[in-house]
């Protein structure tokens, strides 16, 4: 593992006081003043088969919960988990495709890998625990939804049920692993910004509860209602499709019926559609809150950076009975 790490690309660590070049247990970092500190992390098993794309993901995936916030990524540790036979088997140029991916997705953060620890397992599992840098004064949280503002989505759904589909290599698994590994690989960094610059109130990232589930969690959070405008929620290319074939994971049907009590569904919709607004994402894109007069001017800033700006939805004042998201 020493050699694997040594052959990672060098890194700008002007930040790092004392670390892992002279074998230090911990880490000490410079942090600049009057900023807070946000700390995550996240751990995935292998959602692709390319090496370098599965490190880089995983990585994405972690930095997101920073940016959702509109933090600045810092620094991070590598959490790295190996079957015994993949020790075994001496396959340090898997080992090493992962770190480099994670790396390569750190680097473009603008954060600084500042060590990490193995172990060996049953399962390959890979993953970061990021610290970052915000604005105490501005934070974006899921309680700060207003109702007026509308609902802006940086990335398409249906990861879930694309790797479903790419692990049974199912027809059309290739596109489908082509499409997880630019979208799930993107960093939210974009979005962050835009979080940070234009002092948003609210937003999330769209990851394990499905787009359906984070909404409830903020307009809940929020006590207001959400409107969902199911035919502008952008969706990857063959995910309704593959949905329509049953492949649906089980967290997603899971996030379905737990969401069910505080959902209504206006007009008649597609079954495997809906099922993919619950659908369980990994590295999912950006859900901002923005004020109206902003949205033409914070989508144009989106787009132009490759990101998607579909404006999904509108916050509404809170609903009676109980319902929080409305699906029309």
């Amino acid at each position: 593992m020493a050699d694997v790490v040594a052959s990672l690309p060098p890194q700008l660590e002007s930040r790092v006081l004392a670390g892992r070049a002279r074998n230090e247990d911990a880490v000490v970092l410079r942090l600049p003043p009057g900023k807070a500190l946000v700390q995550t992390v996240d751990v995935l098993t292998p959602l692709v088969n390319d090496a370098f794309a599965f490190g880089r993901i995983a990585a994405a995936n972690a930095l997101s919960d920073v940016y959702a916030l509109g933090g600045e990524p810092w620094s991070a540790m590598n959490i790295c988990c190996f079957p015994p036979c993949l020790v075994a088997d001496d396959a340090d140029e898997t080992i090493a495709g992962i770190l480099r991916g994670g790396l390569d997705a750190l680097i473009e953060a603008g954060a600084v890998l500042a060590g990490g620890h193995s172990v060996q397992d049953d399962e390959l599992k890979y993953g970061l625990a990021v610290s970052g840098l915000i604005d105490p004064g501005h934070i974006a949280v899921n309680s700060g939804l207003q109702p007026g503002q509308r609902l802006l989505l940086t990335k398409p759904i249906g990861t879930g049920v694309l790797s479903t589909a790419l692990k049974a290599q199912w027809d059309g698994w290739e596109e489908a692993a082509e499409q997880l590994r630019f979208w799930c690989g993107r960093l939210n960094r974009v979005g962050g910004e835009i979080i940070a610059r234009y002092r948003l109130t609210a937003a999330t990232d769209v990851t394990g509860f499905g787009l359906g589930g984070h909404l409830l969690e903020m307009a809940e959070a929020s006590q207001v209602g959400i409107a969902l405008d199911v035919e502008n929620v952008p969706l990857m290319p063959q995910a309704l499709d593959f949905a329509r074939l049953g492949f649906i994971p089980s967290g997603s049907h899971a996030n379905r019926h737990y969401c069910a009590a505080r959902t209504k569904v206006l007009s008649a919709l597609d079954e495997a559609l809906e099922s993919l607004l619950f659908d369980a994402q990994t590295s999912g894109g950006l859900v901002l809150a923005v004020a109206a007069e902003d949205m033409p001017r914070i989508a144009a800033e989106l787009t132009e950076a490759g990101d998607l700006a579909a404006c999904i939805g509108e916050v509404l004042p809170a609903e009676a009975h109980g319902v929080r998201l409305l699906l029309r």
